[in-house]
């Protein structure tokens, strides 16, 4: 298990204030989490290599009893509902699994980022690319992936380094944007990384990270990613929506979250038929709604 975690530094400026530990191992990670092992299993169920690029990697796992967990106990309402359960299906209790095998000790007390899950399930003729700008998150993140083989940890901007890693020279990979869309400018750098990954690589995976909010921008950018894929991706898109709770009054708070994948694994719908209406009752915050689409050729 990872020894050296977030607790929180307080932040460095209005670019870099996001900390993920406020809401590590909620019902947005959980999603997010189920269909990236899912994916990665797909991958690794070739021999041959593949590689994979997290633009905003974090710190690569998070303390569940540090001061920013604690502030909002958000893993409550999302891994922790899991972790008792002897009812999960297939696809959830492979991503459990993994949590616990993170934690090494049977309970829980720290929460994987991406990277920590593709270091997990990543292969000896696999690579990771990770990309972080918040310089304590990076550290962190840096420490534990040093000896991790096939491994690289840039602290730069991970929108700007598509042309340095894509096409993979496997020609096979997986683009993971997971941005804290804390600035408005993140909406819209997110779907240029989404053409420019496909212009370089049509038959790459992109996993795209969207929350659910009332912003008009958070709201529009599905049906632009899926306008893009659908002219751009060989084999289509998938979208699959969470929704556990309400907004408040004021129409603020996460009220979900989404995954967009552009050529999404045959596998990935079948697997997501099983999860999502589980996790959306089991993970309910009052009014719960869960939805899968497809594009007619993924």
């Amino acid at each position: 298990p990872m020894t050296v975690l977030a607790r929180g530094h307080g932040s460095i400026g209005p670019m870099l204030a996001y900390r993920h530990a406020f809401h590590a191992g909620n019902h947005a990670d959980v999603l997010k989490h189920t269909v990236l092992v899912a994916v990665l299993r797909h991958l690794a169920a070739k021999d041959k290599g593949f590689r994979v690029i997290d633009t905003h990697a974090g710190a690569g796992g998070y303390s569940l009893q540090g001061r920013y967990a604690q502030k909002k106990h958000e893993y409550e309402g999302g891994i922790g509902r899991l972790w008792a359960r002897d009812d999960l299906p297939p696809p959830v209790a492979d991503y459990v699994d993994l949590v616990r095998q993170f934690n090494g000790d049977g309970a829980l007390h720290q929460y994987p980022g991406s990277p920590a899950f593709a270091r997990m399930l990543l292969r000896p003729q696999d690579q990771l690319r990770a990309y972080e700008l918040h310089p304590t998150d990076f550290k962190i993140l840096s420490s534990y992936l040093a000896d991790a083989p096939g491994t690289e940890v840039h602290l730069s901007d991970g929108f700007a380094a598509l042309k340095a890693q894509l096409p993979p020279p496997t020609r096979r990979g997986l683009l993971l944007i997971d941005p804290p869309y804390e600035v408005k400018t993140d909406y819209t750098r997110v779907l240029a990384a989404l053409r420019e990954a496909l212009t370089r690589f049509a038959d790459g995976v992109v996993m795209v990270w969207l929350p659910q909010l009332q912003l008009l921008e958070a709201r529009q950018l599905p049906q632009r990613l899926k306008a893009s894929a659908e002219s751009q991706a060989k084999k289509g898109w998938l979208l699959a929506r969470l929704s556990v709770g309400q907004a408040d009054a004021r129409g603020f708070g996460m009220l979900g979250s989404s995954v967009f994948i552009a050529n999404p694994p045959h596998t990935l719908a079948p697997a997501l038929r099983q999860a999502l209406p589980w996790l959306a009752d089991v993970l309910s915050a009052g009014q719960a709604e869960h939805a899968l689409e497809l594009s007619s050729h993924a």
